[in-house]
């Protein structure tokens, strides 16, 4: 195992290295182009959150259910990033397969603010957005360091936008897609002599960071209610 860690990594940490805030904040919006604004044959998350929503009769709750099961099963899917054509234009510095993740799981948390009354043309909403990638345990814990100075919502919801605290958020996540990539190369190359397994275990962590990463976003993005308007 010592062999097996020595080995991820040297291979992150070039990665790692390369991805200062500026960049990071880069990559996180070409990502949420992709996730939010859709590309072919790749819808975006307005698009998918009216499509659930439609489909449910309604009902909010039920719509976002159906959009994070529907992501958990393209996140197993093996070889996802392949059918997002334009995947091609992005800084290809990050490993493709977190990439792919990030933009499956970044849709995903889009199509729920969605539904549940954001405007994704915010800046605030995308810096939300974005934020939910760490998932509950990724933010609990960045609040404890004081590294990430607040949630999602207060995010999603503050008086202005701010683009240090946008680019503080982009560092943090990649930080944390990396790590969760070094975990997952860790796991696929002990099994890699198993038939099949390798990539069972790779679906299985996707699909479950996924789940992950959707019950925070749904748990974090309560219902937005608008303001009355004054007389």
């Amino acid at each position: 195992m010592a062999g097996v860690a020595r080995f991820v990594a040297s291979s992150l940490a070039p990665a790692a290295q390369r991805f200062a805030p500026q960049a990071a904040a880069g990559v996180l919006r070409q990502v949420l182009e992709f996730a939010i604004d859709g590309y072919q044959r790749f819808p975006g998350a307005e698009r998918i959150a009216e499509n659930k929503l439609s489909k449910s009769g309604g009902d909010v709750q039920l719509a976002i259910e159906a959009v994070i099961d529907q992501h958990i099963r393209l996140a197993g899917v093996q070889g996802f990033v392949t059918s997002i054509g334009g995947l091609v234009t992005l800084p290809v510095a990050l490993p493709a397969n977190m990439t792919g993740l990030a933009i499956v799981q970044a849709r995903m948390v889009a199509a729920i603010a969605h539904l549940r009354g954001y405007d994704l043309d915010d800046p605030r909403v995308r810096t939300a957005v974005i934020t939910c990638l760490l998932g509950e345990d990724g933010v609990t814990d960045r609040l404890k360091k004081s590294s990430l100075p607040t949630s999602p919502l207060a995010i999603a919801t503050a008086p202005v936008f701010d683009p240090d605290l946008d680019r503080q958020v982009s560092a943090e996540v990649v930080a944390e897609l990396i790590a969760r990539v070094s975990g997952k190369r860790m796991a696929l190359t002990v099994t890699r002599r198993v038939p099949l397994l390798g990539g069972a275990v790779g679906a299985g962590v996707d699909g479950w960071s996924t789940y992950r990463v959707g019950q925070y976003a749904d748990k974090s993005l309560v219902r937005r209610i608008p303001r009355p308007i004054e007389p």
